[in-house]
This record gives structure tokens, sequence and C-alpha cells, in this order.
């Protein structure tokens, strides 16, 4: 592979990268709910849930999942069901509005291994990042002359610059956080993310 193809690949990788989807919003509710450290948790699970799918796809699996019809359907319906099951829990949260008792109740619970939870199963479900995989990787592999480490090298970079910018948006959230603090700021993009979260579920439960 030569770093011309893999400047283009750069290019396509930032642009996807950049478009807002359900890791982003899932994030964005952890961060809110849980502050800094909540939204790094919820990153590093999508991060893992990146690298397991890129993995896959590198590795040849990706293909054995997307063509079989039952596993990525039954796949495709959980990543819907659990993208729509966190919108409800922030529009809940926004309707409520009480979360000091909520969060004191989270950090009983030990609310950090939940949160990266609500990061990899978000990512880890949702069949179109494997789709993504699938479609952008072989346009920048030569099956003759590209090796296994060519492939990961790929798809690690989308998980690696992923995550990079998913901690750019959450120390940007940290920064304004006494803003995002009030109650009516909070309250407002509690509904906003929760309604993304369920059109996102929404969106992908009917995708052909």
């Amino acid at each position: 592979m030569t770093w011309s193809v893999y400047g283009s690949y750069l290019v396509i990788v930032v642009l996807i990268v950049l478009a807002p989807g359900p890791d982003t919003m899932v994030m964005l509710k952890n961060a809110l709910s849980g502050g800094f450290r909540g939204g790094l948790l919820a990153s590093l699970g999508i991060f893992t849930g990146n690298a397991v799918q890129g993995s896959a796809a590198a590795l040849g699996l990706g293909v054995l999942i997307a063509r079989s019809q039952p596993v990525f359907l039954a796949l495709k319906w959980a990543g819907a069901a659990y993208l729509v099951f966190l919108g409800f829990q922030a529009l809940r949260g926004a309707w409520r509005g009480n979360y000091d008792v909520v969060e004191q109740a989270q950090r009983r619970k030990g609310g950090g291994f939940r949160r990266f939870r609500e990061g990899f199963l978000s990512n880890i479900t949702n069949p179109k990042v494997l789709v993504l995989y699938l479609s952008v990787l072989p346009q920048f592999l030569d099956p003759v002359r590209t090796t296994t480490w060519d492939a990961l090298a790929l798809a690690y970079t989308v998980a690696v610059l992923g995550v990079v910018w998913l901690l750019v948006l959450l120390a940007f959230v940290h920064r304004v956080r006494a803003w995002l603090a009030r109650r009516r700021v909070r309250r407002t993009l509690d509904g906003v993310t929760g309604t993304a979260l369920l059109g996102f579920g929404a969106a992908l439960a009917l995708e052909s």
C-alpha cells in the first residue's frame, strides 16, 4: 500500500467520522449525565466496538455475517432496539429533570462500566458500521499485493480517528460544562439527544 492510496483513504474516513451519527449521540448522552469521565468511558466503549467490527471485516468474518441473512437481521434489530432504548432513557431524563437524584443512584450502581457498555453495545450492534467497512475497505485493497496487516491498518484507522473526534467533542462539552449544567439547557440537550437516538434507531430498523 502506498502513502498516496492511504492519503486518499484518510480523506474519505475523515468525512465519514465528522458526520454525526449514533456514536456521537451516545457519547454526548453519557457526557451530559456522567461528566468527562462518563463521556470518556462511552468513547472507549465505542472505540472497542469499532475495532472489533473493523477486525471482523479485515479478517473476512464480516462478509460471512453480512451474507447470513438471519444473523444480519438479528444484529440490525438488536441495534435498532438498543438505540431506541437509549433514546427513551434520554427523553425520560429530559421529562423528569431530577438529575441530582438520578446521578447519585448511578454512582452507587457503579455507572462507569455501564457507560462503557452503552458505547460498546451501541456500536457493536449497529450493522451499518460493518457494512461501511465492507464497502470502503475493498476499494483500497489489492487482493494480490496487500496483506491482512494492510487491511487491519485501514480498519483501525477508522476506529482511531473516530475516537479522536469523539474526544475533541468531549473536551468541548467539558469546557462549557458550567453552561450545560443549567437545568433548562440540560433538559433541552437531553431532549434533542433522545430524539436523535430514536431517529437513528427507527432509520436502522426501517432500512431495507
